[in-house]
């Protein structure tokens, strides 16, 4: 499921797909699709400082992680370097799989327990 998510989230803020595009994509119902985007959105900055932790953390010789634009498409870029990063020092993996771990299932959780500042 965190493929399918996160596949969600890079056509919405990414591609610019309109959320029926991303609904359809998905395959699940659009109340669902909204509430992922909702809370990703709501949560855009600490996921951004999370995972450019975790990047640095992965590779200390980083620099910093380019702005995309939006807070949604910083927090993807984030994700993105700390994936590659994880993938350089580790080996490769599922890059969803890397992101559910690193926000220990957290990251579009429909609770408020908060992101944990790890790295």
């Amino acid at each position: 499921m965190a493929a399918v998510i996160g596949g969600a989230l890079h056509a919405r803020f990414v591609e610019g797909k309109s959320r029926a595009e991303v609904t359809a994509g998905a395959g699940v119902h659009p109340d669902t699709v909204r509430g992922w985007l909702r809370r990703f959105g709501a949560r855009a900055e600490q996921i951004r400082v999370l995972f450019s932790s975790w990047a640095h953390h992965f590779d200390a010789s980083l620099g910093a992680i380019e702005a995309r634009g939006s807070p949604e498409t910083d927090a993807l870029e984030a994700i993105g370097v700390a994936a590659a990063a994880a993938g350089r020092r580790l080996g490769p993996g599922p890059l969803w799989s890397f992101v559910a771990g690193v926000s220990g299932g957290l990251l579009l959780s429909n609770t408020s327990c908060p992101l944990w500042a790890g790295g």
